[in-house]
């Protein structure tokens, strides 16, 4: 792409509005929130004899990498690492694919630079990955913010526009900004603050309470913390929708306790009323305790 043509160092912009940051170990990458570090700081170095071919280097001088060691076992997201491999081969290697005013980065083996969210451990890490379900298709976009400006770059095209003072955006060709592109603008600049502390936004709709079940859909409430998040929204396919972006999880039965007997029961298409908060246990399709709601006739 044209647009890393011309920057010299850049910071990439989560879905979830964290940065892509190297760890102080050297070794490892996350996101946070904080873009004015020198760590959320990427160079920028175009393969040789490539056109669309991009490596990322850390302030740290060690490379982008896409490793071939697995995130958690059985899981298919593989480490992304920061290295300094003696020969600089495909693993440090990106391919930025535009999409709207965002990016794609594609390793040469076809997966993408994905940023997770979810319960930990996943949240906040960052892999390499094939998103297949549509809850995660965002994760893999990224906002990149240029830095730096690369001067009298060889590989700009004689024939485009003069590289800007300061680009904020992918959208820097556009005339009139979109909301996308003042909200990139209005981020961008933090870099001259110490900190970015995110304003919560005003709360609105019901709070969630949520802890995810055992195999046999025992919850050990006093040894496990719970989750909340703030839902809008009265449908439960809506909610389980919802739920299944916030853990990463995918086919979850979103049930409640019985007043009686406390058994698990699945919620059925209409939330209580008034945005009343709500306390939920969620179920793997798979564990035994989905199995045996299953064999009830009560999914």
């Amino acid at each position: 792409m044209d647009f890393f043509h011309r920057a010299k160092s850049v910071r990439l912009r989560s879905h979830h509005d964290k940065y892509l940051l190297a760890e102080e170990d050297e070794e490892s990458v996350a996101q946070e929130r904080n873009g004015s570090s020198t760590r959320a700081r990427w160079t920028v170095e175009v393969v040789p004899e490539t056109d669309n071919i991009i490596r990322l280097k850390s302030c740290f001088g060690k490379y982008l990498t896409a490793s071939n060691q697995p995130y958690l076992l059985g899981m298919t997201g593989r480490k992304v690492l920061q290295t300094l491999p003696r020969r600089l081969d495909s693993s440090v290697e990106w391919e930025p694919v535009r999409d709207g005013k965002q990016v794609r980065l594609k390793t040469r083996y076809g997966n993408f630079l994905r940023a997770n969210g979810g319960l930990p451990p996943w949240r906040n890490s960052v892999t390499h990955d094939i998103p297949h379900r549509t809850a995660t298709q965002d994760w893999v976009l990224w906002d990149v913010d240029v830095v730096e400006i690369q001067i009298n770059s060889p590989a700009a095209k004689p024939s485009g526009p003069p590289p800007l003072p300061h680009s904020d955006s992918l959208d820097f060709e556009s005339s009139s900004p979109s909301a996308g592109s003042v909200r990139s603008s209005h981020l961008s600049r933090q870099e001259s603050s110490d900190s970015y502390v995110a304003s919560p936004p005003k709360s609105e709709g019901r709070t969630i309470y949520y802890h995810i079940a055992e195999d046999n859909g025992d919850v050990d409430d006093e040894a496990v913390q719970g989750y909340s998040m703030t839902f809008k929204g009265n449908g439960v396919d809506e909610l389980t929708r919802k739920l299944e972006e916030e853990t990463g999880i995918e086919g979850i039965i979103v049930c409640a306790r019985s007043p009686l007997n406390q058994q698990l029961f699945p919620l059925r298409l209409q939330l209580p009323p008034n945005n009343v908060t709500m306390q939920v246990v969620l179920v793997l399709p798979d564990s035994k305790a989905g199995r045996d709601l299953a064999k009830q006739g009560l999914l």
